[in-house]
């Protein structure tokens, strides 16, 4: 016999190594499952082998139950759900949910085990009839049936068309290493359980085919159904897609079986098997080989985690090359697929090196075969659009866009933050992007072998295992030659952001002396190049820059120096990266005119053009020309002017502003801005009104960024400049100054929820003929019934008043505006369909009552409230007390029904009853019709955009 080689020894000692782990599938779980087609719900006969692999002796244990989370208003999911604005689960009718029914439990003697649900309502405590010991095993019978949610919460279910997608159907056994670690489930992809050896008994019916992560032993019909069974070997979870229709095909690699029913646009028979076969055989060299008989990638996976931005736009104009985004599609969803099933990561707190890992191998993959991949694809050679900033971005470039675009809005949380604390775009995109950039930052600053390596080590010696980040920093940590302590303590457990600039540049002959300068505090490594003519000519490194240091380089015919020219460290701003070796001149910045906007050119002073084209009735359609400095990336000082021309009143109008806004910290105080406007129109005909007003806002929000509380303070001094027409007597004779100033304090509480809507605020107002003070509080409950109710209340009082006119007066149902806050179309109508616009103000009623107390020039306490009928029909009623000096006060209500069809947005009401009598009986009922309409596109754009921020 031949002596053992060292590497035969190696591999031993390796497998030896490994034996312990791989030996230690915990549990054993056979389930016995009928699907009813017609009531889309699965019988279930579960036995059940714990074995208790910890050091401590457990009285009773813990299963996920993720299917019971639909089955109320009050579940973690459905308040998850209404964190994000959707309701659709909260309004779900009975029929429509979904939950498990238990219809019993025993022991291996036969004997009742009693179980619980806990708070979360989807997990179950089972307390065991007798202790389970360490290395002991209990055995555990179950018998129940899940009722299957639609399609219409999650992806989870099945849809109208007799689909069903099936993922943590069952129950499994929540992760004991010391502590229970009990995980709701909040639509997070983040179910954190044990591996366990699973085989699977499937009835199902007969007209539906079969597509599953687990291996197929066997599959027969019979009449009226079909039967499959299933074998999971230290698997977490079964899927199941049953469709009527055979979508999926399988592709037999040199590195895997994938089963797919993920197919590019084209018809080219050929494409799919190259595009699979490049992935897998990429995903083998970097990770090693996948450890299950077969890899699922479905449509419905990858729809879940797509990639994000303009692939997503509709196929006519899809930018990228075919092949190019199958082969993108498939790799992410291949990557995240098998890092969950193979690599046991706490998956709530721990998910963002998963995130890190799939992220990092796209770009890897991306640099690899489409080095020259820009990210507008096509589209970056198009006349019109290739001049822009944003068409010369590379593909990878979107890792940094898309985190610095959050870090911007001061919404960046640290990668350790758990799943369930993240902000929608975090969650989605911010972090995901984020946790892969930094390993690329890492391999461009230790070398991308070490990485690679480090990674591939990962995932060989911890798949199939329950695995802590630790096991990762420690690998990586051996793999380096440098010290990268920086790597974990100031990037992936921090949220600091990184900002570097070059102070200063003293010349030699023969050297440069540079001065570096650390904005922020947090210490990173920040790479320098040396350019000639756009090309890089030197490279080098600093670390341990706390706020400033001073390197001395040798001189190698540099023009400019340029930090993270590359851009491979997410940095904060890159504006003040670059200095120029030459003349005084040569370092100025060019100016760019850009048209529409772009992104960020850290070497260019961008200004943008608009076309812009507004309405008024009094300047009619008046278009004009916006300029602005606001890139696809926030900045800290933005300038906005329009310029505009009024073809009716013959005349120039618009408005503009400079705005300062600084982030003081992430929670509590956390902004303030400074801001000064102006603006030029017309409210009435050849009359003008301008405005000039300086403000300063400062901004509070909870440590739980989620979190829809807000509080602000305001302080700001409006001037308005009145040029009223002389024909207009009324407006002419007005006793008031048509110029005012108006000092203006308040402070607002804001809870933006879904199901409980919260407001409040506080306001002063200041001029030389008044003093008043108001309050408004605001409170919109949906209860479980569906039902909604809608409360408002406001009180105003002058303090002192010498006022001639009711200009500055409470208005009971349509305020004057003479601060300019409202977005009236009709400034000045009292008649006509622009003067019916309303506005929920002061007073917020909505009939128009007698004018003797339609305003108020002492005090004003009024009441509105509304209840839903059916759906969106509801009813309002408003009761108040108006008083004006020399006058006793007048008790006023008003009511009618109330067509709420999105709220804040769009309005319509409808009165019935009020001072006035039976409206709806009166002649001219039309014109008594109110509404309130949102046409403003930032205010427009918040609608749709709230659930991410």
């Amino acid at each position: 016999m031949k002596p053992l080689s060292r590497k035969h020894i190696a591999c031993g000692i390796l497998l030896l190594t490994l034996l312990p782990k791989w030996a230690s599938s915990q549990h054993t779980n056979t389930l016995n499952v009928k699907l009813d087609g017609e009531t889309k719900t699965l019988q279930i006969q579960q036995e059940f082998i714990y074995k208790n692999t910890s050091k401590e002796t457990l009285e009773q244990l813990y299963f996920n139950d993720w299917a019971h989370a639909y089955s109320d208003k009050n579940t973690a999911l459905a308040k998850s759900f209404a964190e994000q604005f959707k309701k659709s689960l909260h309004l779900a009718k009975d029929e429509e949910r979904g939950f498990t029914d238990i219809n019993s439990a025993v022991d291996d003697d036969y004997r009742g085990l009693v179980w619980e649900r806990t708070s979360g309502k989807d997990i179950i405590k089972i307390k065991l009839n007798k202790p389970l010991y360490p290395n002991q095993e209990a055995k555990l019978f179950l018998t129940y049936s899940v009722k299957l949610p639609p399609t219409k919460y999650t992806p989870y279910g099945y849809n109208n068309r007799n689909e069903y997608y099936l993922k943590d159907w069952y129950l499994t056994p929540a992760v004991f290493d010391g502590k229970w670690h009990l995980y709701s489930n909040k639509n997070l992809e983040d179910l954190y359980t044990d591996a366990t050896t699973t085989n699977v008994n499937l009835i199902y019916p007969e007209e539906l085919f079969l597509a599953t992560n687990y291996l197929v032993l066997g599959n027969t019909r019979f009449p009226g159904g079909r039967q499959a069974q299933l074998e999971g070997n230290q698997q977490k979870n079964c899927k199941l897609i049953l469709s009527p229709i055979n979508g999926f095909i399988t592709h037999v690699t040199d590195y895997m079986t994938v089963q797919t029913d993920l197919n590019p646009s084209s018809k080219d028979p050929i494409l799919p098997s190259l595009a699979i076969d490049r992935v897998t055989k990429f995903i083998y060299d970097n990770l090693g080989r996948y450890p299950h008989a077969k890899l699922l990638i479905s449509k419905i996976d990858y729809n879940k985690s797509p990639l994000y931005g303009i692939n997503q736009l509709p196929k006519f104009i899809r930018p990228y090359d075919e092949r190019f985004q199958y082969e993108m599609k498939i790799l992410k969803t291949a990557l995240i697929n098998i890092l969950e099933e193979t690599m046991y990561l706490d998956p709530r707190k721990e998910q963002w090196l998963g995130d890190a890992i799939a992220n990092y191998l796209m770009i890897a993959y991306v640099e690899e075969f489409y080095p020259d991949q820009k990210l507008l694809g096509k589209l970056s050679r198009i006349w019109g659009i290739r001049s822009f900033n944003l068409a010369k971005m590379g593909f990878n470039e979107q890792y940094p866009f898309v985190y610095l675009g959050l870090a911007r809005k001061n919404l960046n949380q640290p990668l350790i933050t758990p799943n369930d604390s993240l902000i929608v775009a975090n969650q989605k995109a911010g972090n995901k992007y984020n946790a892969g950039l930094g390993l690329s930052y890492l391999a461009s600053y230790i070398g991308k072998e070490k990485v690679d390596k480090s990674i591939k080590t990962f995932y060989q010696y911890y798949q199939l295992n329950r695995v802590r980040v630790l096991d990762f920093e420690s690998i990586l940590k051996r793999s380096a030659d440098q010290d990268i302590d920086w790597f974990f303590n100031n990037y992936v457990y921090s949220d600091r952001i990184i900002d570097y600039k070059i102070k200063k540049v003293k010349k030699t002959k023969d050297s440069l002396k540079i001065t570096l300068k650390n904005k922020e505090g947090t210490v990173v490594p920040i790479s320098m190049f040396g350019l000639k003519n756009d090309s890089v000519v030197s490279k080098y490194w600093f670390s341990n820059i706390e706020k400033e240091r001073t390197v001395t380089i040798p001189r190698n015919e540099e023009e400019r120096l340029v930090l993270n020219y590359d851009k491979k460290i997410p940095e904060f701003n890159q504006r003040d990266n670059w200095k120029s070796l030459g003349g005084f001149l040569s370092g100025n910045k060019k100016l760019k005119l850009t048209f529409l906007k772009d992104s960020e050119n850290p070497f260019l002073n961008q200004i943008f053009y608009t076309p812009v084209l507004d309405f008024n009735i009094y300047d009619g359609w008046y278009p004009g020309m916006r300029l602005h400095n606001k890139t696809l990336l926030e900045r800290p000082f933005q300038f906005d002017v329009s310029p505009s021309y009024s073809f009716r009143e013959k005349s120039f109008v618009g408005g503009g502003s400079l705005n300062y806004r600084k982030y003081l910290s992430k929670t509590g105080l956390y902004f303030a801005n400074y801001r000064i406007s102006g603006s030029s129109k017309h409210f009435n005909v050849n009359s003008r009104f301008s405005t000039l007003t300086p403000s300063i806002t400062f901004g509070w929000r909870p440590d739980d960024l989620i979190s829809n509380k807000k509080q602000f303070l305001s302080f700001r001094y409006l001037n308005i400049f009145r040029d009223i027409d002389k024909n207009l007597t009324d407006l002419r004779n007005d006793p008031e100054n048509p110029d005012y100033s108006v000092f203006n304090v308040r402070y607002r509480y804001l809870d933006n929820h879904i199901l409980n809507y919260k407001s409040w605020f506080l306001d002063f107002q200041q001029a030389n003929n008044f003093t008043k003070i108001s309050a408004e509080i605001e409170y919109r409950k949906l209860f479980d019934n569906n039902r909604q109710v809608n409360l408002r209340l406001y009180a105003g009082k002058f303090l002192w008043n010498n006022t001639n006119s009711e200009f500055f007066s409470f208005a009971l149902d349509r305020p004057t505006n003479y601060l300019f806050d409202y977005s009236y179309l009709g400034q000045s109508e009292d008649s006509g369909i622009y003067s019916q616009q309303l506005v929920i103000a002061e007073g917020g009623f909505k009939s128009i009552l007698d004018d003797q107390f339609r305003f108020s020039n002492d005090w004003l306490i009024t009441a509105n409230s509304s209840v839903n009928l059916w759906r969106w029909i509801e009813l309002y009623g408003d009761i108040g007390l108006v008083k004006n000096k020399g006058i006793k006060q007048k008790f006023v209500y008003d009511s009618g029904v109330r067509l709420n069809l999105v709220t804040d947005y769009f309005e319509l009401y409808l009165p019935l009853y009020s001072n006035n009598g039976w409206e709806v009986a009166q002649p001219d009922y039309g014109e008594k019709i109110r509404f309130i309409v949102t046409v403003d596109i930032k205010t427009l754009t918040g609608l749709f955009t709230r659930k991410w921020f």
